[in-house]
């Protein structure tokens, strides 16, 4: 019976009655599946057994199917990934299953991949020969190759797939590659910086603007895993510059509509310059003398707030209290900020750290190296109480080895609460070198080398090396081998057989031929305090001496035996070996020949050179050296006296300041020396991956004979010096210097020379 609602007219009454009658039919037939099914049948299997299909479906038979039940066999079977086509269907008591099977991958090949290889491109997509075939997989696999591209700076690469049809239901997937060209970094801007100018923050950032200079580095191809460091290399640079408040706003890579470049901008929120307040130290160890420790602390009241000098400051005081007899020591800074007087106040404090000892050095990743080489780098051993600063010393020692791309040194739990193990994990780099040298020197002339060298021999750590050089004006071949932990201590013992052949015609009229070895040990006495051993046997040759030769050069015509030992002291505190830019290096040698052989003399030198940033790009430097040979009954022959010219005193030439015979003006020599100079090396104002460096430099010095020689002699042991400017590039062709120098004090005897260049390349 239909009972009309009031107010509601009586044609959608009813209309309502026919939709409920119909929904009620239709849940009736869904729920009513009907006779039990008789026979599942599959068709188009080829690999697949029938069976297997089967089993992926919901029902099985003789079951009463609905609907619903075909729906979701029907996903079952597309999940698989199996298949590329599923029809179901039912024909009276049977269900029908028509399938199409997804082929089997029987080879993957790259194709256009000229900048990354096969096995990388390998490595990184999920599919595999006799992997089943789907297209949702072969797309995923093209994203990962062009977010690959994109990751080497490649964002305009374009990766095609390509599928060749085999028998028995096979392909070959082949990814056809269009590299691009290198997306490069057309312009960088920074927004915000009113400290810094734009150059100066490129300076600082590894990312470079696309232009001539950045050839040389290759930062101008955009990396996003680059730009992410370089925000961090900004935050540095403000932060040791005063500035606690600053952080990057934004970095953001806009890449142009061609992709083919992009322009990147950095904004920035400098905030204010804050300066050190307060620096205390405190300490929570019972009678540990806080005032000693104390001294320690690098930075004062005032100065310009840097966050490295208080890291810094934090390492000095643990290695200091550590010195101290405490082995659990954890200094904390904590930072105060003032910022209505813009000081920070810096209060270290001392606590005492958890007792934690080594329980287990493990190393990870040497294929090559034996395990003993890197071990013997740390400072530490099982059962030694773990220190922070030590594993920062292994660390670093193990870098400078060479022998290895990447070292990550990181210590988890041990066995035990008071029980950690140190986990070393290290990338083995190739340390065989084979090199080709050519270039040009005003003291040998045009030169060529070649050389082979093994810095990790066998994986011991051991270094060989051969090297032989022509030049116009000398030839040496070279053998050297160097245990650097001879029996098994830090020992680096080595030796040298060499052979040379010099000509020194231009100056003192003589030619040199030289063959002979060399023993020599060497080991620290302190951190920066180095002592080596040297003994020396060789035999000497003078000849091809013109009848006209000064006295002094002729009566040393013809063979000696020389044997000696030298003793060097070295103290090094510069922050870099090669391109020092503070610090103070110091040596003291003595030499004493006569241990055998004809040549008999006591040779002592000492020189010291001192580096101070003047700026963050200039740089100061002073050096001053000297020595003095004597010898025992025989005057000291002229191999063995000190020659001064090109190489202290730019601006004169080699030995072009040294004492001369008065008739032949040959150059003989002096038995005493000293040299110094002063000098500031500073950037061009170029991009820093030009790498060109200019210098001015004021050199000076005097040699003489002790006594005032013999009276055939100019020796007047008066001032030497030249002022001038030089300029350092590191090329592509190696390194260049040149100097120009100017005598503005020497002797009319003198050799001078305006200029004096050298360049050369390994490769």
């Amino acid at each position: 019976m239909l009972r009309l609602s009031r107010g509601i007219p009586a044609s959608v009454c009813a209309l309502a009655a026919i939709l409920l009658v119909l929904a009620t039919v239709d849940v009736s037939r869904a729920q009513n599946p009907g006779e039990p099914i008789g026979e599942i049948v599959v068709e188009g299997v080829q690999r697949i057994e029938a069976d297997t299909v089967r089993s992926y479906l919901t029902f099985r038979t003789g079951d009463r199917v609905t609907d619903a039940d075909l729906d979701e066999s029907l996903k079952r079977l597309f999940q698989t990934g199996l298949f590329a086509d599923v029809v179901l269907r039912r024909e009276g008591n049977r269900v029908v299953v028509k399938i199409v099977e997804n082929p089997i991958i029987n080879r993957i090949a790259f194709e256009g991949n000229l900048r990354i290889d096969d096995d990388i491109l390998r490595d990184e997509v999920t599919l595999r020969p006799r992997v089943v075939y789907t297209r949702s997989r072969v797309q995923s696999d093209m994203l990962r190759i062009i977010e690959i591209y994109r990751r080497n700076g490649r964002f305009a690469a374009r990766v095609v797939p390509k599928v060749v049809q085999l028998p028995q239901n096979r392909v070959n997937l082949i990814f056809e590659i269009h590299e691009g060209d290198p997306t490069d970094v057309r312009r960088i801007t920074f927004i915000g910086n009113a400290r810094f100018s734009d150059g100066e923050l490129r300076d600082v950032i590894q990312t470079k603007e696309t232009g001539f200079f950045a050839f040389f580095s290759g930062g101008d191809v955009y990396d996003p895993d680059r730009l992410a460091f370089d925000q961090e290399l900004l935050r540095r640079k403000y932060l040791n510059s005063g500035y606690a408040d600053f952080r990057v706003v934004s970095a953001v890579a806009e890449l142009t509509p061609d992709r083919d470049a992009f322009f990147i901008t950095f904004t920035l929120e400098e905030g204010k310059t804050y300066r050190f307040g307060k620096i205390e130290v405190t300490s929570a160890l019972r009678d540990l003398d806080v005032t000693a420790v104390a001294q320690e602390v690098g930075i004062e009241e005032g100065d310009l707030y840097s966050a490295e000098d208080v890291e810094e400051t934090a390492g000095a005081l643990t290695d200091a209290v550590g010195r101290a007899g405490y082995a659990f020591v954890d200094v904390n800074s904590k930072i105060e900020r003032k910022r209505a007087d813009r000081i920070i106040d810096v209060t270290f404090e001392v606590k005492e750290g958890p007792r934690v000892f080594v329980e287990r050095l493990d190393i990870r990743g040497n294929l090559r190296t034996e395990d003993r080489v890197i071990r013997r780098e740390f400072r530490l051993i099982e059962g030694d109480v773990f220190n922070t600063d030590l594993i920062r010393r292994a660390r670093r020692d193990l870098r400078n080895l060479g022998f290895f791309e990447e070292v990550e040194i990181k210590n988890v739990p041990g066995s035990a609460p008071d029980q950690t193990v140190i986990e070393t994990t290290v990338k083995e780099r190739a340390t065989g070198e084979i090199s080709f040298g050519a270039g040009y020197s005003t003291s040998v002339g045009g030169l060529a080398e070649i050389g082979l060298r093994e810095r990790n021999l066998i994986g011991k750590g051991q270094e060989l090396g051969i090297r032989g050089q022509i030049a116009q004006r000398e030839q040496q071949i070279e053998l050297n081998f160097t245990e650097p932990y001879f029996l098994d201590r830090k020992l680096a013992a080595g030796f040298d057989i060499f052979t040379t052949a010099r000509d020194y015609q231009r100056e003192s009229s003589f030619d040199q031929r030289t063959i002979g070895f060399a023993l020599r040990a060497g080991y620290p006495l302190a951190e920066d305090l180095t002592q080596r051993w040297r003994y020396t046997l060789r035999r000497d040759e003078i000849t091809d001496v013109p009848a006209n030769a000064a006295a002094a050069i002729a009566e040393q015509e013809g063979n000696s035996m020389f044997s000696s030992v030298r003793h060097t002291i070295e103290y090094d505190t510069t922050d870099s070996r090669f391109s020092p830019r503070e610090g103070l290096i110091a040596s003291w040698d003595h030499e004493l020949a006569g241990l055998g052989g004809s040549v008999k003399f006591l040779k002592t030198e000492a020189r010291g050179s001192f580096f101070v940033p003047l700026t963050d790009d200039i740089t100061g430097n002073a050096g001053l050296g000297g020595g003095y040979v004597e010898g025992f009954g025989d005057d000291v022959r002229i191999l063995d006296r000190f020659s001064l010219g090109a190489r202290e005193l730019r601006g004169f030439d080699a030995a072009g300041a040294s004492p001369r015979d008065r008739a032949t003006e040959d150059a003989v020599g002096g038995t005493w020396y000293y040299a110094g100079t002063f000098g500031v090396s500073f950037p061009l104002g170029l991009p820093t991956e030009a790498g060109m460096r200019a210098r001015t430099f004021l050199d000076y010095g005097s040699t003489g004979i002790a006594g005032g020689g013999s009276p055939g002699v100019l020796d007047r042991s008066s001032l030497r010096a030249s002022a001038g400017v030089g300029l350092t590039w590191a090329s592509l062709i190696g390194p260049m210097n040149i100097d120009l120098g100017w005598p503005i004090q020497k002797e009319s005897y003198d050799d001078t020379r305006l200029v004096r260049f050298t360049f050369g390349t390994r490769f």
